[in-house]
């Protein structure tokens, strides 16, 4: 199979994933929106306190104006900031939680040819979770090293570029650095999405094992995983684009539900691409990392051979001497 054929094998692969589990996006897309309006509800009783007695929120309520909303936030009577944002952080917390929860019963569906029950999806999230615990706090410590390091030496060639004579070099150094690493930290989340795939369809409960060889089966093929991750961000780039221009083109500023339907569709069509690229990751798992389970030929028992039943005897006849 070509590098081309491969790579639309993966894309087409987990673009059916997602599309013969449309569910499991409408309900991550609730949960999202559910905790969402719960993070918020701090912040929208500080700002009802404020603009209920305020001629200025009309200024907020049809449009969005900065000047207003900076003065709005440094009232006294606004209250500390850090309330409402710690109440966001907290239930940003929760959504990693139960994306550690669901995720395996996700990928467990994914790779299963019928319509997974409750009951295994369920089990399949209680086996793995803490499993995804571990191996998503390793991808944050990993990845967090790597982009610190990354945008440092970012920073130093564009410092050293800027005192070059040519005035653009800086910017075009800036652009490239930012390029190289989007897809140095595409590869880094590659081989940790191979790794939860690995964890929840071969049983391994040796997290390291499942990152060790997430790292080798990417490296392998990094071009063609790359390439199909890269395509499904690019989607997920064309949806927000689409989402930001529809806002601003054909919703008022005035208009509180067309803004909120507009902003909430735009939201729900970028959980596809997230969900494609695990399928992407799933299909490549099933495609090359599954050992091929070996035909066992069983030759047919030879025929048994006719049994040659003996001939019902029959009596001889009783002479006629012998009658009474």
């Amino acid at each position: 199979m070509t590098d081309s054929a491969m790579q639309r094998g993966l894309l087409s692969g987990g673009w059916s994933m997602v599309r013969h589990n449309k569910r499991y996006v409408i309900w991550f897309y609730v949960l999202n929106l559910a905790l969402a309006i719960c993070g918020t509800l701090v912040f929208a009783r500080q700002v009802h306190a404020t603009l209920d007695h305020s001629l200025l929120g009309d200024r907020l309520l049809h449009g969005f104006d900065l000047t207003v909303y900076a003065e709005m936030v440094t009232l006294p009577e606004f209250g500390p900031t850090g309330t409402s944002q710690a109440a966001a952080f907290g239930y940003a917390m929760v959504f990693f939680l139960f994306t550690a929860l669901f995720m395996p019963g996700i990928l467990q569906g994914y790779a299963s040819t019928y319509r997974l029950p409750r009951e295994d999806f369920f089990r399949a999230c209680g086996r793995n979770l803490w499993r995804f615990v571990r191996l998503m706090i390793v991808a944050g410590i990993v990845m967090g090293i790597v982009a610190g390091v990354l945008f440092g030496i970012r920073a130093a060639l564009i410092k050293a570029a800027g005192e070059s004579t040519n005035e653009l070099l800086s910017v075009y150094v800036s652009m490239t650095g930012l390029l190289i690493i989007f897809l140095i930290m595409a590869a880094l989340r590659i081989c940790f999405d191979i790794a939860e795939a690995d964890v929840v369809l071969s049983d391994q409960r040796a997290v390291r094992r499942s990152i060790a060889k997430g790292f080798r089966y990417t490296w392998r093929t990094l071009g063609k995983l790359l390439g199909s991750y890269v395509v499904t961000t690019i989607v997920a780039a064309t949806i927000l684009v689409i989402g930001l221009w529809v806002w601003g083109k054909f919703v008022p500023p005035a208009s509180v539900l067309g803004a909120f339907v507009v902003s909430q569709l735009t939201l729900l069509l970028l959980l596809i691409p997230r969900f494609w690229q695990r399928g992407v990751a799933v299909t490549y798992y099933l495609k090359n990392m599954v050992e091929p389970v070996a035909e066992q030929s069983f030759a047919a028992p030879p025929a048994a051979a006719p049994v040659n039943e003996p001939a019902a005897s029959i009596p001889a006849a009783v002479p006629d001497s012998q009658v009474p």
